[in-house]
């Protein structure tokens, strides 16, 4: 058993990398190699690029009443899943007829759903989940096909059979040993017989069957409770860049491949903005000790970024930089109340109440200031604020975070960091407790030239044993 799990690898697909008949080919094309070099494989995928997006709009015009609307990107949606499923299998597979009409019993269920939101003319966070689940439950049966046509086994899996979540709606929490029983039941021995389960990632489901997901990007976060729950050999997320990189190759062109990054360093850039990993997946690979491994899709030859426990040492300070947009800045100011017990605790508690992340946090005498993400809910986070103290925002801020373990051994970096953005107004700064992120909040117009001002100070010169330096080429998402 051991030795089987150790050649098991858990493969997720994001939406690019199934987003149409093509992409779909070449991720059969990927883990058939796998399966040719032995190894097991399970495969996580997410919906058909930009198919979540249109499903959540379609049932936000449902819960508006308009039922026309709704059933209108429905409509689209099932043509261009139809229209792949043929492209797929060819007009004349035996096959093919069966695919149809197993998207098509999907797409009946889906109106049937839309029609009942736009009679009741509510949209309740349980019924979102369930018009949300449509897209991988949709793909995930396609992208089994294409595996059949190469021989694979491809079997499909429902997704909700295995995620076990609470009833969180929206943001669903996983049940790990919940989830372990279902792989015992569902997957594994699907596995033990040969087969190449193919489920949807996001989605799961609640003790009583209710379908939940995972929030957005959730589908990374499948991939790791799955390789954790089955203790796998590695994990893969399949993406359209050659892994994670040391900023946004769209802004700085030179920018480089990361070979090795420890999983500190990745939850670190995940969370600050880096939209490679979801920030959830690092952590059941952490507790399994299991190799997270980043790589591209569309230049499967690539080695990608492997993600370890413990990174190699880097003669740079940093691995890469990370930026965080559409935040606010609320200044909370109360001279006499500051420092009365229990004032920072009611005013972090009215931030719970409304379950919004704090991502930075600077006092003075007087005053408490902490970022957020800018949401809805901010004016009634602000009213209640304002029942203890003085309160104003200020929207259209960006965090730029600077990750790596090195960080510890440099004197004098912080002078470096902020010589080098010098012509950027700073607005507040952070040193993360894990010593390994510096983060500065600024606003979102600086973005761009403090991330090309701070890649030419720390990247111009990189070490060759932890940066890809033979290609400074951008990659093509």
């Amino acid at each position: 058993m051991s030795t089987m799990r150790e050649k098991l690898v858990i493969m997720k697909f994001g939406g690019t990398s199934v987003e149409d008949a093509t992409a779909m080919n070449r991720t059969a094309d990927i883990v058939k190699g796998r399966r040719d070099k032995g190894l097991a494989a399970v495969v996580v995928v997410s919906a058909m690029a930009r198919v979540t997006d249109q499903l959540i709009a379609a049932a936000d015009a449902s819960g508006r009443g308009d039922k026309a609307g709704a059933l209108a990107i429905s409509a689209r949606l099932r043509l261009r899943h139809n229209d792949t499923a043929r492209d797929l299998l060819g007009e004349h597979s035996d096959r093919l007829p069966v695919l149809q009409a197993a998207l098509h019993a999907e797409f009946d269920a889906l109106d049937d759903l839309l029609r009942g939101i736009a009679a009741v003319g509510e949209l309740t966070p349980r019924t979102n989940d369930l018009v949300s689940s449509f897209g991988e439950r949709l793909s995930s049966r396609m992208v089994a096909e294409a595996f059949a046509l190469r021989g694979l086994k491809g079997a499909h899996v429902d997704g909700r059979k295995v995620i076990i979540t609470d009833d969180h709606y929206g943001k669903a929490t996983p049940q790990e040993a919940a989830i372990e029983a279902a792989l015992r039941e569902h997957v594994l021995p699907l596995i033990e017989a040969g087969n190449t389960p193919v489920m949807g990632g996001f989605i799961g489901s609640n003790a009583a069957g209710i379908t939940t997901t995972l929030g957005r990007g959730g589908s990374d976060y499948t991939a790791a409770l799955v390789g954790g729950g089955l203790h796998a050999g590695a994990i893969e997320i399949w993406t359209d860049v050659n892994g994670i990189m040391t900023t946004d190759p769209r802004i700085c062109p030179d920018a480089l491949r990361v070979k090795t990054i420890s999983f500190e360093e990745a939850a670190e850039l995940a969370y600050f903005g880096a939209k490679v990993l979801h920030p959830a997946t690092i952590l059941p690979a952490v507790q399994k000790s299991i190799p997270v491994w980043v790589l591209n899709s569309r230049n499967a030859a690539n080695e990608g970024t492997k993600i370890v426990a413990v990174s190699p040492r880097c003669l740079s300070p940093f691995k890469s930089i990370a930026a965080k947009k559409k935040l606010t800045i609320i200044d909370i100011v109360a001279s006499r109340m500051l420092m009365a017990h229990g004032f920072l605790k009611a005013t972090f508690d009215v931030f719970d109440k409304y379950q919004c992340a704090i991502d930075m946090v600077s006092t003075s005498e007087v005053s408490v200031s902490v970022t957020v993400d800018s949401n809805e809910k901010l004016p009634e986070i602000c009213a209640e604020l304002g029942k203890i103290a003085d309160v104003k925002y200020e929207g259209h801020k960006a965090l730029i975070c600077l990750v790596g373990e090195d960080i510890r051994g440099h004197n004098g970096i912080a002078g470096q960091v902020f010589s080098a953005v010098s012509h950027v107004n700073i607005r507040m700064i952070s040193q993360g407790a894990s010593e390994i992120n510096m983060s500065f909040m600024i606003d979102e117009e600086d973005v761009e030239e403090a991330i090309r001002s701070l890649h030419a100070k720390f990247f111009a010169e990189a070490d060759p044993s932890v940066f890809d330096v033979t290609a400074r080429v951008p990659v093509t998402a």
